[in-house]
């Protein structure tokens, strides 16, 4: 009897184990992601500047950002609703779309030294430090890590990021790491990083 009550026991641990592991299926995310494409684009390139680019992003990364935008860990006026009506398979399968598109690079004018200087080399003056460390030399972050691609990202987009970071509008990053590199950031600085990143690929 006990060993029978044992097996059923790790029997429905496994099945719960299971469904928090959702796998997702990008093809169902795509109709999933319909309701998405007015602010993200169809294909996750959005064309606002303001509203991040989700094609070619980690999956690890976008489940995160929506399982802390349903529990309140990431605050946003339109996206904590939106996220509220998720479930676990629905973060699944929309990361698994988002994630399977190519992401659109724009190409950018003007002088960007002073972001790659900045990218690359942090501010050792400040104790910023390099944004590739984090974010790679392409800026295709760390999935393991769960730190975002960030190349070709709006530079609106990061901007805007960075500021909230600062400001303490956003604080779902790990250990604070965003929140002490943009502190020390003036808003020159942020943008020119941010127009950088932009352009890189």
């Amino acid at each position: 009897m006990m060993r029978k009550l044992a097996i059923l026991l790790m029997s429905s641990l496994l099945m719960s184990a299971g469904s928090a592991l959702a796998t997702g299926d990008a093809e169902a995310g795509k109709v999933k992601a319909a309701v998405c494409a007015a602010c993200h684009g169809a294909d996750g390139n959005s064309v606002v500047p303001t509203f991040p680019k989700l094609a070619g992003q980690h999956p690890s990364y976008i489940i995160k950002q929506l399982v802390e935008l349903k529990a309140g860990g990431r605050k946003d006026p339109v996206m904590g609703p939106m996220a509220l009506a998720l479930t676990e398979q629905d973060q699944a399968d929309l990361a698994a779309f988002f994630s399977s598109q190519k992401k659109k690079i724009e190409s950018i004018s003007g002088d960007y030294a002073a972001g790659e200087k900045m990218y690359r080399g942090g501010i050792k003056e400040k104790g910023v430090a390099a944004c590739m460390s984090c974010h790679g030399p392409d800026g295709a972050g760390n999935p393991t890590a769960k730190f975002p691609a960030i190349g070709g990202q709006h530079a609106p987009y990061v901007t805007k990021q960075l500021n909230d970071f600062k400001a303490g509008n956003r604080a779902n990053d790990l250990n604070g790491m965003m929140r002490d590199v943009s502190a020390n950031l003036t808003e020159k600085e942020m943008a020119d990083v941010a127009k950088y990143i932009s352009a890189l690929y």
